[in-house]
């Protein structure tokens, strides 16, 4: 980086469209008001990145470490999340808004292991559990297999 230019822009009502960057230190840079629609930002290290009132409709986000992140007050219906690591993560105050409250917009989990995981104060109605390993899960402290075995005995 020694023979790097340093330059400091104050940019303002600037058409800066099909620009590329290529090998830049961007560091503690402020973005206020600013489309970055169809932009592609590859191999960036955006640590500590703060996104404040921002549209990412239809963004793709690939091999990335969202370690220690954090989405508040986010709308993220379709969203699909695949091959993810997810332990240690929390998911609290989710809602399914009552008026979208049908089958197509449903949460569904597709071969997932979750094995260990807690669900507590949950509102699970309705919910289906299909096709699923359940040794060892618990309801309220009362084993699964206890309960179907209780239901098969008494048909």
């Amino acid at each position: 980086m020694s023979n790097w230019k340093t330059a400091l822009f104050e940019l303002q009502k600037t058409d800066m469209s099909f620009s590329t960057f290529n090998e830049v230190k961007a560091e503690s840079l402020d973005f206020n008001n600013v489309s970055l629609a169809n932009s592609t930002i590859t191999n960036a290290n955006m640590r500590n990145l703060e996104l404040n009132d921002v549209n990412l409709f239809g963004a793709r986000i690939s091999d990335v470490n969202l370690s220690n992140s954090k989405i508040i007050n986010g709308n993220l219906r379709d969203l699909v999340i695949d091959h993810v690591y997810l332990a240690g993560t929390s998911f609290r105050n989710i809602v399914i808004p009552a008026e979208l409250d049908d089958e197509s917009i449903s949460i569904k989990f597709e071969k997932c292991h979750l094995s260990n995981s807690q669900f507590t104060d949950c509102d699970l109605s309705n919910v289906e559990i299909n096709n699923c390993n359940l040794l060892g899960m618990k309801i309220n402290g009362i084993l699964i297999e206890d309960l179907l075995n209780s239901f098969t005995e008494r048909k």
